[in-house]
């Protein structure tokens, strides 16, 4: 298995373990809505350790992002709502999706054409879900 496949399941084990019953007081009792200051804080602090060029600390933060999304992907789980895989498969499929320019036969020699690419993708996937 890659190292990152190996590494991301340990990652997603260490959460099922942190929510179960002999796990952590703490994690088994956050929810969506408790977690969000988290998420806003830990975006300040990735955003500050650009701003200072902290490469080190930006890894670290970056993690940190990481964790908020496994951890409300497990709580979705346990919800039934949704799991990690699907939020993966969904972002896979709206990157290639949105990138028609790499993934299709759509042309795209600017910054700007991939912007309007984007931006008219958007709006059909916006009148698509309603």
């Amino acid at each position: 298995m890659k190292q990152y496949l190996k590494e991301f399941d340990e990652l997603v084990n260490i959460f099922t373990k942190l929510r179960s019953k002999n796990g952590c007081v703490w994690d088994k009792e956050q929810t969506h809505e408790s977690l969000i200051k988290h998420l806003f804080s830990e975006t300040r602090e990735v955003k500050k350790a650009i701003e200072n060029k902290d490469m080190q600390n930006l890894e670290e933060e970056l993690g940190d992002i990481l964790l908020q999304v496994v951890f409300h992907a497990k709580i979705a789980k346990e919800n039934k709502d949704f799991d990690i895989v699907s939020v993966i498969k969904k972002l896979n499929k709206k990157l290639i999706r949105r990138h028609p320019h790499v993934f299709g036969n759509c042309k795209a020699k600017t910054v700007k054409d991939v912007e309007a690419i984007w931006k008219n993708i958007k709006v059909k996937e916006k009148v698509l879900k309603k």
